[in-house]
């Protein structure tokens, strides 16, 4: 099995309105992410006991075993990056009624639930991911983790959404400023679409 690229679910230039501009995409996209997914096909090539495995099972495998650490960070961040890129819209930032009621009810208000998960992002000290997570009892939390890490590996639930917080993701558009970039990504990016059909899939 060979790993690809994605395909954007939108044009590189198509978030430039939403505070995410082409340059971005084209460095995060075409160079960070491509270079994940080229790094991991080169262990899988390498190691016979990593082939015909899915995604999924590479990051469940190598996630606890120290042998495997570069396996899981290249099989991860190529996980991460691909969930990412559908995590944000030129449409986002606007959530269907179905999707705040869950909200509401999972974390009081929408405002509430942006606190929350502008917190996690802010505080995830170095690099990493925040995360909308449905736990397998229905709960809808957020948790945060670093490097390469996500909830799959970390055995917490199904990701819904995420945003990523290494420098490179923000740094052309705001600088050293994550706050900003987080609240933009809430209010203009997050596609609640795409994480109510996560969570509905």
């Amino acid at each position: 099995m060979t790993f690809e690229l994605p395909q954007l679910p939108f044009p590189p230039n198509a978030l430039a309105r939403n505070g995410m501009n082409e340059e971005t995409i084209q460095y995060h996209y075409g160079k960070h992410h491509q270079t994940y997914v080229n790094t991991l096909n080169e262990l899988v090539e390498k190691n016979p006991n990593l082939q015909g495995k899915t995604l999924e099972e590479l990051i469940v495998m190598s996630a606890d075993d120290a042998s495997l650490t570069p396996v899981m960070n290249n099989a991860g961040q190529h996980y991460n990056h691909s969930l990412f890129w559908n995590s944000i819209s030129p449409d986002g930032g606007q959530m269907s009624p179905s999707f705040e009621e869950l909200i509401n009810k999972n974390f009081g208000s929408v405002q509430q639930f942006k606190d929350e998960f502008k917190k996690a992002a802010t505080t995830q000290f170095g690099s990493g991911w925040a995360w909308l997570v449905l736990t397998p009892d229905g709960k809808l939390i957020i948790t945060k983790t670093p490097n390469a890490r996500n909830p799959l590996s970390e055995k917490q639930g199904k990701a819904l959404l995420t945003i990523d917080v290494w420098e490179h993701a923000y740094y052309i558009d705001f600088r050293n400023r994550r706050p900003d970039f987080i609240d933009n990504f809430l209010n203009k990016l997050a596609n609640y679409d795409f994480a109510e059909a996560q969570m509905n899939g």
